[in-house]
This record gives structure tokens, sequence and C-alpha cells, in this order.
């Protein structure tokens, strides 16, 4: 059997049986052969999800919590397992990918147990004889639309909290990063959840969401990916009053303010800057740095940088991994060239590695610029890619108007030793999640999602479950 579709419980092939290659981006190489929907599949899972979902929101939340502990539990016991076939079709390295699986088994197991801690309000009455309160109720079968930089944390945002609040659920990844998802599912039905409750097609994602969104049934749109996407879901669901949050990338600016050590904030910058080789919506991709400690900064950043071992993210030794695709490591190298084109400077890479070792896979060096000049395109547009282009300033009110003047609003960080400076910092600038001194801030906990342009809606916290409910208000005339 093509394997690939997991509707009404069970594995089944795709209606046109057709067959998609995932490749590793290390070596080009065809990890797997896998089955590739299409609109009517997408029908499919919308007709098992629309049959499971009366029975799985009348529920206890006490069975559905349980339910997403042991899933929570299965994924944490074959982490490892589940880690290599993660850095295999991202090619992210092998402890990145561990993070990873490590953060997605927490959100199942925050939700299972937010879940119990959502409840409606008795709101006080002004009439004696009156009573109100309300009621939350799970707003219906959802879709679930997931990118490929972070294919099993980005789900899970979406998964974990749609089954606690009773919701059913389609999951469709990224196609060329599906196969770690398509192993939790697995775990999801070893563990056993009621036929239709969650279900993975892997498809075409022009026919999929349309079929998404033309459904009466699909209740909710969850997506994560690029702007111009967004904006067209945005748009379609408007027009049928459908329910939609949207987390759309960013481009977050990186402060160093004028107490910090030079050498210390380029440490923190590299990290920053160069997880996942940039291919991350929260990563720092415009650094502003004092003038009178940018000369240190650069030296430092670019002789850090240029330590980093790039490799086949299975090797231990192996510091950052490939790009995703070919097309991103030639957007790497358009921004270079639009850097150079404009007076700026390479420090440290800016091309491609060299030697056998490196081909066939999408590798380029992780780089350092400076003399960066707001036209540049990296300034412009999300730069998913290993490019730390450093901005110098000579204010703090100037460092945070340059951090505010983009259209996206999703991360921003700030390194500093004083708390009137972070306080300023958290208070003026635009972006939904800001880190004084941590350049890795997300967790299941905290909520996540941006301003602006970034999108609409979060997730994570307890606002991530409040997306999956509708509040009714009942009044009682005693």
């Amino acid at each position: 059997m093509i394997e690939s579709l997991y509707i009404e419980g069970k594995w089944v092939e795709p209606v046109c049986r057709s067959l998609l290659k995932v490749e590793n981006p290390a070596t080009g190489e065809t990890i797997r052969e896998i089955g590739y929907g299409r609109g009517e599949d997408a029908e499919r899972a919308a007709d098992a999800a629309s049959r499971a979902f009366p029975a799985w929101s009348r529920m206890t939340v006490y069975e559905r919590s349980g339910f997403l502990l042991r899933l929570s539990r299965l994924v944490r016991a074959n982490s490892e397992s589940l880690a290599r076939v993660l850095t295999m079709e991202t090619g992210k390295p092998l402890r990145e990918s561990r993070g990873e699986i490590a953060a997605s088994a927490d959100q199942f197991e925050w939700y299972a147990e937010e879940a119990k801690r959502s409840a409606g309000d008795v709101i006080p009455n002004r009439d004696p004889k009156k009573r109100h309160l309300t009621i939350r109720h799970p707003v219906g079968p959802v879709a679930a639309i997931s990118p490929w930089n972070f294919p099993i944390l980005l789900a899970a945002r979406k998964i974990a909290p749609a089954l606690a609040a009773g919701c059913s659920i389609i999951s469709r990844p990224a196609s060329q990063a599906s196969l770690t998802l398509l192993e939790v599912f697995k775990l999801i039905d070893s563990i056993g959840f009621p036929p239709g409750v969650a279900n993975f097609v892997v498809g075409n994602p022009n026919q999929c969401s349309d079929d998404f969104v033309n459904d009466p049934r699909i209740k909710k749109i969850s997506f994560t990916g690029s702007l111009d996407v967004g904006r067209e879901l945005y748009v379609e669901c408007a027009k049928r009053m459908k329910k939609i949050s949207l987390e759309l990338g960013g481009h977050s600016p990186l402060i160093v303010m004028p107490d910090m050590n030079p050498d210390e904030a380029a440490e923190k910058a590299i990290f920053a800057k160069f997880r996942n080789m940039g291919q991350v919506c929260i990563s720092a991709s415009r650094f502003f740095v004092p003038n009178p400690i940018k000369k240190q900064f650069e030296k430092k950043a670019a002789e850090l940088a240029s330590k980093l071992r790039v490799g086949n993210g299975l090797d231990p030794d192996t510091d950052v991994g490939p790009l995703f695709t070919r097309n991103r490591v030639e957007d790497t190298r358009r921004f270079v060239e639009d850097i150079q084109s404009k007076g700026g400077a390479i420090l440290c890479g800016g091309h491609p590695p060299e030697g056998e070792k490196y081909a066939g896979g999408n590798f380029f060096m992780p780089t350092v610029a400076t003399n960066i000049s707001s036209d540049m395109l990296i300034m412009k547009e999300e730069p998913f890619c290993p490019i730390l282009p450093i901005v110098g300033y000579d204010s703090i009110d100037e460092a945070l108007f340059m951090a505010n003047d983009t259209q996206y609003g999703l991360a921003a960080y700030v390194l500093t030793r004083r708390i009137d400076w972070a306080v300023t910092a958290a208070e003026k600038i635009e972006a939904g999640i800001i880190g004084i001194n941590d350049c890795s801030p997300a967790a299941a906990q905290c909520p996540f999602g941006g301003m602006k342009s970034s999108g609409i809606g979060r997730e994570g916290w307890r606002q991530g479950l409040d997306e999956f409910y509708e509040t009714k208000f009942v009044s009682f005339e005693l």
C-alpha cells in the first residue's frame, strides 16, 4: 500500500495513487516515496473529521487529556528515532531535531493539562431574578496547515490545543517535510484515538487548502506559512465567515544595547541567527549595534561564524546543516549579491562550501555582512537564510525606530543588563514575542504569535486553546 494518508483511523491510499519523493537536503538522495493526495483526499478527511466531531466534543476533558498525555509520552519514548527522521528530511543537526521533538511533546503534555483548567464564567447579575454564565464550545472540525522548517513542533502547536478543546482535526504538513509527522500519526494510531478525530493528509497544497476553505464543515483554518499565502487564505475565509488563525513569519531585530560587552553579544547573536541555518520564523535577522562597539562586534561575529562546522545533520560534529531546498541556496546568493552591489561588505562566508562531502547538498557558508543600508533586500524581505547583517546606530531611539521599520512584528531581541533599557524596549518594540537576553524564548506554556503582518491569533499558553473555542452566553431568569 502507498503510505501517506491517515483518514478515519486507517492508513489509506490517495485517490490518484501518485507518489512523492522526499529528499534529504544534505545529500539530494531520496529518503522515501510516499503517496501524494489532492482535493478529493482532503474531502475524504473532512468527511471523517465531521463524523468524529460530535462524539469527541462530548467526551469529558479528562478523557481527551488522557489521549494527549499518552501521545506526549510516546513521542518522548521514540524521540531518538523521530529526531533522526527529522534530521534526514530537514537537514538540521541532530541535537536541534532532538530539541524540536522534546518541544513537540511539551505541546501535547501542556494542552492535556491546560484543557482541564479551561472553564466558562459565572457573571455577576444586575437583576436579582437572573443568573448569567458562559460556556466554552469547541469550534468544530479544524484544518491545520504547517510548514517545513519545524514540521513537528508547528504541527503540534495546532493539533494539541484543537484536540484538547474537543475539535477534530486534519493535519496537512509541507509535502517535502512530512515524514516525521507521518511517524507521529503512527503513534496516534497506536494509542487508539477514535476514528476520524485526527487525520493526516499529504497532498497538493493549493487543492487541499481550497477544499478546506470551501468546505462548510471545516469551521476553522490554522495556518503557518508565507505572508502571501496567509493573506489569500484570510480573504477567502472572510468571504465565508470562517475562523482563521495565522502565523506569517517575521523579520526580527536584535538590538545590542550600549552597555553590552561586544564579544558576549556576538556569541548570542551567532546562536540567534544560525539555528536551523536561519530558517526560523522568529530568528533574529537584523542586527543593530552601537557604533562605538560595532567593529569589535563584527570581528567577533565573523570569527565565531567562520568556526561553525557545516555538514550533514547526522554527523555529530556538525554545527549547521544544509538549507532546505536549492531555491533557498539561490535566494541566499541573491541576498549576498545585492549586499555587495549596494556597498555592503561580506566579512565571512558568502558562498557555498567546497568539497566532495557537500556535493548534492543545499549547503551555504554562515555569512556575516556589514555596511548594511535600508534599501538592501536583506532588510526588506524575510530572509530564511544564514546571513547575519549588521547595522550601526548612534542612539537607542534610532535603534528602536529601525527595529520597528518593517511590516513584520513576530519577534524581537534585546541584549542589555540595564532594566530601564529592557523595559523601554519591551514597551516600544512592535512584536508579539520579545526576548531580553533570551534568543530562544518559545515555550509551550507561553503565547506565540505576532503583530502587524506577522499574523493574527496566538498559539501556546491558554490563548492557544482559546483559538479553538466559541463562547456561548447563557442567561437564566428564575
